[in-house]
């Protein structure tokens, strides 16, 4: 990979931050100078999933190690929480509910439903079964490797998820998660996919800690580490070793963040192309845009707070699909055929091998992610750490540990039927990775992008569009522009959900989009759609698809000189940064009162209180104190307090002639520059 050369030796005194970020495909690291901007000198590598120290360490290697001494502070983000989640993937969870059904597609391994719960009014709906959670956490303690609380209505009163939380903490050692400790908002399935996720995340972020840890003993840089939230902020990590799911969205926050820092700009539409992902976000007066109900991921609404960005399962890894004949995009990740070549000899013989070959037939209701492809093959990645395996499991790990295996070959080895050896849940666990023809391997082929084997590429291109009936040329530009369309109608269709709200598209919108970004076929009319803000371009391949997405749009494209580093760029330029939200509601029948007594909810307690002025007083004070000591412990020097009061009322037509007051929002906000930053300055 190459590298940017330091610009001056760090002279002392001068303050550096180094950022890295983690990506699904690529390691990124860069020095910058934190007080003007510039990058000082930048490196890429493969990110090692079974080892993060392995890429992260070969990033920092090809670094100008004279800067090292200077370096204050260590700043990182990562797509690692975004991709596992897309990618179904994490630890094995226990999920306690109480007092509600569960969303069915909670992504859990173990689950119960218990009596229990609040109302509105904090008050208990059902006294709690802690029989039946004693019950279900010994029978399934050695089954899973966190647990998940979500009590309906926690947010009024977390009682019932306390209760749980300690006789989980009682009874085993592993880690408990609660909805009430990561939300204040309403939204019981929200909530609990957020306390899910998080859990499921704990291993994923310890083991990106303990591996940038490792590099750094190794280097010698003591800078304090810090990770980038979803919302852009800051935090020290030994909190997010408590609170994995805020680095969700880590990655889009710190592209736009660095595509701030990179380009002057305050205004522009972002879109960083990865490997497992396109993130989609907005730059507005200088500042990312938030999204007010929290990330979307999937197919799941979290309560986290995090940029307003669209995270699209479309990347420069996604899985490219024959199936009878019809060309497919996946967002599926798979290692390209160029990289994997490059790690193992023996997959090019392999392709050179299955030249001339057609593809096998394949039954046509076989979902896209099911459909074999020849040009794919499994390697092995890690062991899970569980439940005992199969001994066809057992066998499949064999084989593909001595060198990487085609399902066909898995399956002669095996003597079953293709069709009948499922590897797909061992995949998502991680123990396997797939090995396949991608964009990546596209840009390779035609040449336009090389950085490994590209006559593996070009095999793969070769032996797939035999298989679709087209000639490479065609086979290649026709994933390329579909990777363009894919690309351009999700930046579309974020600004539409921007300007109207989120809500399904009809076949009607959608078909506008489609006429939008396509242009051709359209028999009586063409649109077209003009962006008003420039666009600027993240990642590595950007330049071989964003000027087409900018052709769509008619719109400046802007590829900053560092545009490939630019989620490291923005990992050291953040705030550290708390808040706590509180709600306030005057008893029943008493809120035409100018003073009523009123209850106070939040994530420690219901409290009541004799008067409104009182309820305020308690919560300024102990809200204040708890989120000043929230953004300490996650790394804030001097700390800022921002309260913001918004009151509720209804008008009365008639009657006593004053409104009602019905509720009052109170948020607590704590903002501050990493402590090691002003340390370093003084």
């Amino acid at each position: 990979m190459e590298q940017s050369k330091a610009t001056n030796s760090g002279e002392r005194g001068s303050n550096y931050g180094l950022g890295i970020d983690t990506g699904g495909t690529y390691t990124d690291a860069a020095v910058l100078d934190m007080e003007t901007g510039t990058v000082l000198c930048s490196a890429k590598s493969l990110t090692t999933r079974n080892d993060l120290s392995v890429g992260i360490g070969n990033a920092i290697e090809k670094l100008d190690r004279s800067l090292f001494r200077c370096v204050r502070l260590i700043g990182i983000s990562s797509t690692l929480a975004t991709n596992s989640v897309v990618e179904g993937k994490g630890c094995r969870v226990g999920l306690i509910v109480i007092g509600h059904e569960a969303a069915a597609n909670v992504p859990v391994d173990e689950m119960v439903q218990l009596d229990g719960g609040h109302n509105l009014q904090g008050d208990r709906k059902a006294e709690l079964d802690i029989d039946g959670a004693r019950e279900f956490v010994e029978s399934v303690k050695n089954k899973v490797d966190a647990f998940a609380v979500s009590s309906y209505l926690s947010v009024r009163n977390p009682e019932h998820e306390i209760a749980v939380r300690e006789l989980i903490k009682s009874a085993t050692d592993l880690p408990v998660v609660c909805g009430h400790e990561l939300s204040s908002a309403l939204g019981f399935n929200e909530r609990t996919i957020t306390a899910v996720l998080n859990a499921r995340l704990i291993p994923i972020i310890t083991d990106l800690i303990i591996s940038l840890k490792k590099v750094q003993k190794s280097t010698g840089i003591t800078a304090p580490l810090m990770i980038v939230k979803g919302d852009g902020s800051l935090m020290d990590e030994s909190v997010a070793r408590e609170r994995p799911v805020e680095t969700i969205l880590s990655g889009p926050a710190a592209s736009i963040i660095g595509s701030k820092a990179l380009t002057g700009l305050n205004d522009a539409i972002i879109v960083d192309v990865g490997g497992t992902t396109t993130d989609i976000g907005i730059l507005r007066d200088g500042r990312p845009r938030l999204d007010p109900e929290g990330a979307i991921l999937g197919n799941w609404r979290t309560r986290v707070k995090a940029v307003d960005a669209f995270t699209s399962g479309i990347g420069g890894d996604s899985r490219v699909v024959v199936a009878g004949r019809k060309l497919q995009l996946s967002p599926l990740r798979v290692v390209p055929l160029c990289i994997a070549s490059s790690t193992w000899p023996s997959i090019k013989p392999k392709l050179q091998a299955l030249r001339g070959t057609r593809a096998k037939w394949v039954p046509s209701y076989m979902d896209l992610d099911s459909v074999p492809q020849s040009t794919e093959l499994y390697t092995f990645n890690r062991r899970f750490n569980g439940e005992p395996l199969g001994q066809e499991q057992e066998r499949v790990l064999e084989l593909v540990t001595q060198e990487p295996r085609t399902l066909y070959e898995l399956a002669e080895l095996l003597n079953v039927h293709p069709l009948a050896l499922n590897l797909r849940k061992m995949e998502g666990q991680g123990m396997i990775l797939r090995i396949g023809l991608t964009p990546t391997d596209m840009l390779h082929a035609e040449g336009s992008y090389v950085e490994y084997d590209a006559e593996a590429s070009r095999l793969g291109v070769e032996i797939q569009a035999a298989n679709a009936e087209m000639e490479p040329a065609e086979f290649i530009a026709t994933v390329k522009r579909m990777v363009i369309e894919k690309v351009a109608g999700e930046v579309l269709k974020k600004l539409i959900y921007e300007e109207a709200g989120e809500g399904k598209m009809c076949d009607i919108a959608n078909s506008l989009v489609n006429n939008m970004i396509k242009g051709d076929g359209r028999r009586d009319f063409a649109a077209t759609v003009h962006l008003n803000k420039p666009i600027i371009g993240i990642g590595a391949p950007v330049g071989a698809y964003l000027p087409g997405v900018a052709e769509i749009f008619h719109t400046q494209l802007v590829l900053p000189e560092n545009s490939s580093i630019g989620n490291a760029a923005g990992a050291v330029s953040g705030n550290v940064m708390e808040s706590m939200e509180m709600l306030i509601k005057p008893k029943k029948g008493m809120g035409a009162m100018e003073n009523p007594p009123c209850t106070l909810h939040w994530m420690q307690e219901r409290k009541d209180f004799e008067s409104l002025s009182e309820a305020l007083a308690y919560a300024r004070e102990e809200g204040g104190r708890l989120v000043r000591e929230k953004a300490m412990a996650a790394g804030a020097d001097t700390v800022e307090l921002i309260v913001d009061n918004h009151r509720k009322e209804a008008s009365l037509d008639r009657g006593w002639g004053s409104n009602i007051l019905l509720e009052v929002n109170l948020t607590v906000t704590a903002v501050g520059k990493p402590r090691l930053y002003f340390e370093a300055c003084r």
